[in-house]
């Protein structure tokens, strides 16, 4: 590859990144709720270009690497650890991006920012009332629980953004009997 190739190509994989990055609802509720601190959308801007170094680096990653390093990076960055399946789909799709570098295919990198850009969720999340607020001693102690709704802002609506459940009386909920010893939730189906 000519040097303006590589660099153009180079600039593709990082505006994929950055698109696979602020698509991401994990990162967003995270920037958006300021887990990060006051400087929590400097991080998220910032942890682009940790990825896109991370990637160039280490040319030959394994897919639990790259999930354990965006764990750690939300973890250090952001106090945030990511349970919801997410974090080996963003790793799968940084991991297909990074391939698509190496190969130089500017077309597929394009194609892959697109489609993310087009499935990008607003996310948004509520913290929930837990059964004992009122002894504000134990505040430090807490774990606060978040209510997660999502609403597709493209054009793509496959499946990919779920779409927020309604929050009537017949909705799910946690009751206060399913709350059992040291903090444990059980989690029923729905019927």
């Amino acid at each position: 590859m000519m040097a303006g190739a590589a660099e153009d190509v180079r600039a593709l994989f990082g505006a994929a990144v950055r698109a696979a990055l602020e698509a991401w609802p994990a990162l967003q509720i995270a920037v958006d709720n300021g887990f990060g601190g006051v400087h929590s959308q400097e991080k998220a801007e910032w942890l682009g270009g940790a990825v896109e170094e991370y990637f160039f680096r280490n040319a030959d990653l394994e897919l639990d690497e790259v999930e354990d390093f965006l764990g750690e990076l939300m973890m250090n960055e952001f106090d945030t650890v990511v349970e919801d399946g997410s974090l080996p789909q963003v790793s799968q799709q940084l991991q297909t991006m990074f391939h698509h570098f190496q190969r130089g295919d500017r077309a597929a990198l394009k194609e892959m920012a697109s489609l993310i850009t087009q499935r990008k969720c607003k996310v948004r999340a509520t913290a929930l009332p837990t059964a004992g607020e009122t002894d504000e001693d134990d505040d430090a102690n807490s774990v606060e629980e978040m209510e997660v709704a999502a609403t597709n802002d493209g054009a793509a609506t496959d499946g990919v953004c779920p779409q927020p459940e309604p929050s009537g009386p017949d909705s799910q909920t946690i009751k206060e009997e399913d709350i059992v010893e040291d903090g444990w939730t059980i989690v029923r189906r729905k019927k």
